[in-house]
């Protein structure tokens, strides 16, 4: 579609790219642009923009906390209002979490949403990482 004319929303993609050719600024547009956007949400931690102090997730102050049923519940809980403050343009239909691999440090979450204006549903995976990443080799 063309970014021009897409009523789901045009941005930046992030992280911020340039074209070549003519040092524009690359634009992500629909869907893509709302997973994006859910991308960012989840990353952000409350109080990191100046002007929205309260968008975020705060998602790595929960890293060390045990994988219970009650916390599970926790974090769908404030996925769920996280979005519902700031990505008006879906409804949130399901929020699972794979923890699979959790032992590995990786749990990876599930979003299923219906685009609202469309009435089309999609789904965005986010992983989310206990551990930290390094390049140290044992």
């Amino acid at each position: 579609m063309d970014a021009k004319r897409s009523f789901l929303g045009t941005g930046w993609g992030f992280p911020p790219q340039f074209d070549d050719i003519t040092s524009a600024v690359v634009m992500i547009s629909d869907v893509e642009d709302i997973n994006s956007s859910l991308g960012i949400l989840l990353a952000t931690r409350q109080g990191e923009r100046v002007m929205q102090p309260t968008y975020g997730c705060n998602l790595d102050e929960l890293v060390f906390e045990p994988l219970t049923t009650t916390f599970k519940t926790y974090i769908k809980d404030l996925i769920a209002t996280a979005i519902l403050y700031y990505e008006p343009r879906i409804d949130v239909n399901k929020i699972d979490l794979d923890d699979s691999e959790e032992l590995q440090g990786k749990i990876l979450i599930t979003v299923e949403y219906t685009v609202r204006s469309t009435n089309s549903r999609f789904n965005f995976v986010y992983p989310y990482y206990k551990t930290e990443g390094t390049e140290i080799r044992k």
